[in-house]
């Protein structure tokens, strides 16, 4: 876009884009957007209006938070047995679906609407082999199990495998990266760090605790998305070596970066502030006397009797052997601020020795 402007221009839109990238500051004129419906397809019937999607001009976006909190919706659950772990694809089915018509006539009670072709049905079977004949019925309609679905931009899959998510993932930070190599003649290395950081590093972070406990081979692509977006800061060739870079930058490779995520919430579970669900999956470990010397600052560890196809990724049973694998004076860090300075720098000399 920019190589269209005049050339006249091009210095003063540079400064300005620079120093907003730098400072974090956006001036005020650049706040403002247009909102602009536009169907999501061409071929829709622009008559209808269900056809739409809201759409802004918007340069840089702005944060919108929302939260809804409804007790009603969990008293559904309860309601129609959904919790009852023995039951048929049949009953399960016919649960779920009176489940749904609840939840349905709740919305349109507080006019929402629970739109049917938005719906997604996804089963995680903890057995492999198991069936998944479920299908569920909601306002004449049939939904039958898909085996991905997508989730506050997280995508799910049946197996647990995040395979799609990192597809995902590394399609869209390509192009990202794609576009900023195109600005990067006009861009300044402090400018492009910004750039890349925010728009590329974040969405390799964004949910990443989600692929803890993954193999290497798994999580690869997204490791060469980094690869490629630390020489661009420094305008060098896509193949340049990259842990020398990584220093420079202090970034933590995708891996390190994951632990990183568990350990946090780890430490956030054992001393606070964690919410309740995750404090109780975390046990912290007692000496019998009450001695300084047998103070460590453990976690019990998972029960060797717990098995399952996805137990060596549960939280439960990851946080404590991560955790305690932690040298002494980290696991007993005064502070949520002191624990994470000092478990980034041993991350470090772990990952980038």
């Amino acid at each position: 876009m920019l190589q269209t402007i005049s050339p006249d221009l091009l210095p003063f839109i540079t400064t300005v884009i620079n120093g907003s990238l730098t400072s974090g500051h956006v001036q005020t004129v650049f706040k403002k957007a247009r909102v602009i419906p536009i169907l999501k397809t061409p071929a829709l019937d622009p008559s209808d209006i269900s056809n739409y999607r809201p759409a802004s001009l918007l340069s840089f976006l702005s944060k919108i938070l929302e939260r809804v909190v409804c007790n009603q919706l969990s008293d559904y659950l309860l309601q129609n047995n959904l919790h009852d772990p023995n039951q048929s694809d049949t009953t399960a089915s016919a649960r779920i679906s009176a489940c749904l018509v609840d939840i349905s006539s709740w919305m349109t009670a507080h006019q929402l609407k629970l739109n049917p072709n938005k719906t997604e049905l996804l089963i995680i079977p903890g057995d492999p082999s198991a069936a998944q004949d479920l299908v569920i019925s909601l306002s004449n309609s049939m939904i039958s199990p898909s085996a991905t679905a997508r989730n506050l931009g997280v995508t799910m899959d049946n197996h647990l495998s995040f395979s799609s998510h990192v597809t995902n993932v590394t399609r869209s930070c390509q192009f990202l990266l794609y576009n900023i190599r195109r600005i990067r003649p006009f861009l300044s290395t402090q400018a492009t760090q910004v750039l890349v950081q925010s728009l590329v590093i974040s969405r390799l972070d964004y949910c990443n605790s989600l692929l803890a406990g993954l193999p290497l081979s798994a999580i690869h692509p997204l490791q060469m998305i980094q690869n490629a977006a630390a020489p661009l800061v420094f305008n060098l060739p896509k193949f340049s070596h990259t842990t020398p870079l990584l220093r420079s930058l202090h970034w933590l490779p995708v891996a390190a970066r994951i632990r990183f995520k568990t350990l946090m919430l780890a430490y956030k579970a054992k001393n606070g502030p964690a919410p309740s669900y995750l404090k109780a999956l975390v046990t912290p470990r007692t000496a019998p006397r009450s001695l300084r010397s047998t103070s460590t600052a453990r976690l019990v560890p998972p029960s060797l009797r717990e098995k399952g196809r996805y137990t060596s990724r549960l939280f439960s049973v990851l946080a404590p052997r991560r955790w305690n694998e932690l040298p002494l004076g980290i696991r007993t860090a005064e502070s949520l601020t002191v624990f994470k300075r000092q478990l980034k720098t041993y991350l470090f000399l772990k990952y980038l020795h």
